[in-house]
């Protein structure tokens, strides 16, 4: 090993991911709440997406938007929750090169995504709230789909700019990615060489979406919740209060979890692994998780599908949860 690391050629194509090094006695233990979690995230959104494509009186852009967030969420926690709990379980960490940039491209596409949607989302109800006669012509399913695929090819080449350039690093030091997913800045640290530019393509990724999008978005709400104030009286105002309340709220999670996680990786030198992998953790699992208790707590609409589907279920108990009786059931046609 020491002659083949002394060649300028040589470099690791196989890998050991080894998230949360500290753990290494309890690593078995461990699997049970990230399992748990997993579950939750998987049931949670699963469950929302499920409402809203089924009911027909949801099928508006907005709600199809809520909905991908959902379908997002769930590969983002597929990408890199399978593995992670055979490492713990298994110690099934070992990982090619081939893999770990798939995975890592996988897993940055669907954050990239999911940052989109937001955009997009503060689009949807800047029109529908700034220029409401307009909503109708111009957010038609021929807009959304064109906005969905210009995300779509955005996403795909800012993450295709960070894989290209990680592909492109010589790994001949150690082959332990101290980590539980192949992360970029997890992944480049063991790049031999000065690693500093290929690590700034990241950094300015994470700055230009989360100026971009961010920025859009502040203004977009700012000038929606003006409108609202000053133009929307009664229900009308606290339903669209609500409704972008919830948004924002959302997008506050997402972004606030993402650069959490990249200001600590950037603070490598002075912060153990342990806690690295804990922030980003964090980042995966608090917005996927909190996002179907944000829309299902904030939105009306889905919340009260969501309720008509439990009424369904012919059980008392879940009909007095619903606010709907056994007999009034009895007679719906």
């Amino acid at each position: 090993m020491e002659d083949q690391a002394s060649n300028s050629s040589f470099s690791h194509t196989d890998f050991c991911l080894h998230g949360f090094p500290g753990i290494s006695q309890s690593r078995q233990l461990f699997a049970i709440p990230i399992f748990f979690i997993a579950i939750l995230i998987l049931t949670g959104n699963f469950t929302m997406a499920y409402v809203i494509w089924t009911e027909k009186t949801l099928r508006l852009p907005m709600y199809i938007l809520i909905s991908l967030v959902f379908y997002w969420n769930i590969s983002y926690a597929m990408t890199f929750m399978p593995k992670f709990l055979l490492g713990l379980m298994f110690e099934l960490e070992q990982i090619t090169l081939a893999e770990c940039l798939t995975q890592m491209f996988f897993l940055y596409m669907a954050g990239t995504f999911s940052s989109n949607l937001l955009h997009l989302m503060a689009v949807d109800r800047y029109v529908a709230i700034v220029l409401p006669l307009h909503y109708h012509l111009i957010m038609t399913e021929k807009t959304l789909a064109l906005l969905l695929f210009l995300s779509l090819v955005r996403s795909f080449l800012l993450v295709s700019l960070i894989v290209g350039f990680a592909s492109k690093v010589q790994f001949c030091g150690s082959n332990i990615i101290l980590n539980f997913a192949c992360e970029n800045m997890s992944l480049l640290n063991l790049g031999c060489g000065d690693m500093s530019g290929v690590q700034a393509v990241g950094l300015w990724v994470r700055i230009l979406l989360t100026a971009i999008d961010g920025t859009f978005i502040v203004i977009s709400y700012l000038r929606i919740f003006y409108t609202v104030m000053n133009l929307v009286e009664g229900k009308a105002r606290d339903k669209a209060r609500q409704t972008c309340s919830a948004h924002l709220l959302v997008a506050v999670v997402t972004y606030s979890s993402g650069l959490s996680s990249s200001i600590i990786y950037r603070m490598a030198h002075v912060i153990s692994s342990d806690v690295q992998n804990t922030m980003s953790l964090l980042n995966y699992v608090i917005p996927a998780a909190a996002d179907p208790i944000i829309y299902g707590a904030k939105m009306r609409a889905i919340r009260n599908s969501l309720k008509k589907r439990l009424c369904l279920k012919k059980t008392p108990t879940i009909c007095d949860f619903c606010g709907c009786s056994v007999q009034s059931r009895k007679t719906r046609p």
